[in-house]
């Protein structure tokens, strides 16, 4: 038996080992082919990105909150989105409005890095550096301490135009639009899916060799909609110029996150735009944006392997607002909607719409919780209940009198439902002193208590006011 299990040992495959080009067949010890030990042992990421997205339809406060964690962050990131996304930031008692640039630019001792998953409309970029430089000190040197991805998309003049165009086909065709901000972000992502969009890499590269894509893609869009008004030469001179400040700012954005996750230890932040129901995919679509504003834009839009993804934020606002068309379950067309508005300011920071208004709707909420995974929730606006007597929250929808298990992938079937309701006391008192759980209203602790046992998601901050400092940390 002993020489039949030598002879099995010798076999390769049940075969005798055939020479290869009449070289002799070398056994070799199983050893030498073996990994070395500390490659089979998966490595832990030596830096994680913590994460800050939007849980409702936008303009849930995501701007106060990164804010807040950016002040002792190494490097904020963008994502996705371009500038039809709008953060609103107050310090020093000084507001600052971010539409492309991270809100986190505010940070002198931070790197603000745009990922390849936005879209950049460069006049945008720096018209929106030169407001905000006038408002005050906080964006002093942004453009040293600012790192663009060069695979990122270009938004130009002309994808602008034909939002617009779009818009008014809608309008004349289905006697409906999509509310867009015609600020190009679904044109841009059109071509980019089209593969004649062009990127920042080819810009501040050849310009005679970018000039002729542009030619070519503006040449496109004039065969598609012949009364689009393009002066290419103009803009052509324009995008010139712009190359030659934004030279500084390109890097190999793979290449900058991959150092930033493995090198020293580093606290780097992405700041998402729009939100979980605008979501392309997972969104009250049609009535969505045009990237993945969930988690999974994070790895896309960045270049980041999923494994060093860290914690997840969920941007929750206390009640819930919305611009645009679109279905609205918890929306409220009377006094309180009214209240809602006017106490919470409710306007657009890009395109200065009123929102609509209505309450917290839970299960809109924990729809986005299923999608992004989050660990903790930034409720924000709580100080707008203050004077309310009774609050509702939606915490069940229902079709026809039958309850639906999930949120609905059809708005045909979403603008049909029934808001289940739970009615919780109001505590009448401001709120907007308090700087610790134990300082709200007891029944604001409730109201806070009630969100996380529905959700299973712990409230980490509360929102009773417009600075970063009336954001309470609760744990």
């Amino acid at each position: 038996m002993a020489s039949d299990n030598s002879s099995m040992a010798n076999l390769v495959n049940g075969r005798e080992p055939v020479p290869l080009n009449g070289e002799p067949v070398v056994k070799r010890p199983r050893e030498s082919v073996a990994q070395e030990p500390s490659l089979r042992v998966p490595k832990e990421p030596l830096n994680k990105v913590t994460v800050v997205l939007g849980a409702q339809w936008g303009d849930e406060g995501k701007g106060k909150v990164v804010d807040l964690l950016a002040m002792d962050a190494d490097i904020v990131c963008r994502c996705q989105g371009g500038n039809n996304a709008g953060h609103t930031v107050v310090v020093d008692s000084v507001e600052y409005d971010f539409h492309l640039l991270p809100s986190g630019v505010l940070n002198k001792n931070a790197t603000s890095f745009i990922g390849n998953g936005v879209v950049i409309h460069l006049p945008g970029l720096f018209e929106e550096a030169h407001k905000n430089l006038q408002k005050g000190k906080g964006l002093q040197g942004w453009e040293k301490r600012l790192k663009i991805s060069d695979r990122a998309h270009i938004v130009f003049n002309f994808h602008q135009a034909v939002d617009g165009i779009q818009e008014q086909q809608r309008q004349q065709q289905e006697g409906k639009i999509l509310g867009t901000t015609k600020k190009g972000i679904g044109p841009a992502y059109s071509s980019k899916a089209a593969r004649n969009g062009l990127r920042v890499c080819d810009l501040v590269s050849d310009f005679k060799v970018f000039e002729g894509k542009f030619r070519m893609l503006a040449k496109h869009f004039l065969t598609m909609y012949p009364n689009l008004n393009v002066d290419v030469d103009s803009e052509l001179q324009q995008l010139k110029e712009y190359a030659e400040q934004l030279r500084p700012m390109v890097t190999d954005g793979v290449y900058f996150m991959h150092k930033a996750l493995n090198g020293p230890s580093k606290k780097i932040l992405v700041e998402g735009a729009n939100a979980a129901l605008l979501d392309i995919d997972f969104g009250t679509y049609p009535f969505v944006t045009s990237s993945n504003c969930t988690v999974g834009g994070v790895c896309t839009g960045l270049g980041v392997p999923p494994s060093y993804v860290g914690r997840v934020y969920g941007v929750v606002k206390a009640y819930t607002t919305r611009v645009g068309v679109g279905a609205f379950p918890t929306e409220q067309l009377n006094e309180t909607g009214d209240l809602l508005q006017s106490r919470g300011r409710e306007f657009g920071v890009t395109t200065g719409r009123k929102r609509r208004c209505g309450w917290l709707d839970l299960i809109l909420v924990r729809y986005a919780h299923m999608v992004n995974g989050f660990s903790a929730i930034a409720l924000t606006k709580l100080d707008i209940l203050d004077t309310l007597p009774e609050i509702q929250v939606g915490v069940a929808y229902k079709v026809d009198g039958k309850a639906l298990l999930s949120f609905p992938a059809n708005m045909d079937v979403l603008t049909r439902v029934c808001v289940d309701y739970e009615t919780l006391p109001g505590w009448g008192c401001s709120t907007e002193d308090a700087r610790s759980f134990e300082e709200l209203p007891l029944n604001a602790q409730k109201y806070i208590r009630f969100i996380e046992d529905f959700l299973q998601v712990p409230v980490k901050w509360a929102g009773v006011g417009k600075s970063r400092e009336s954001m309470v940390k609760l744990f």
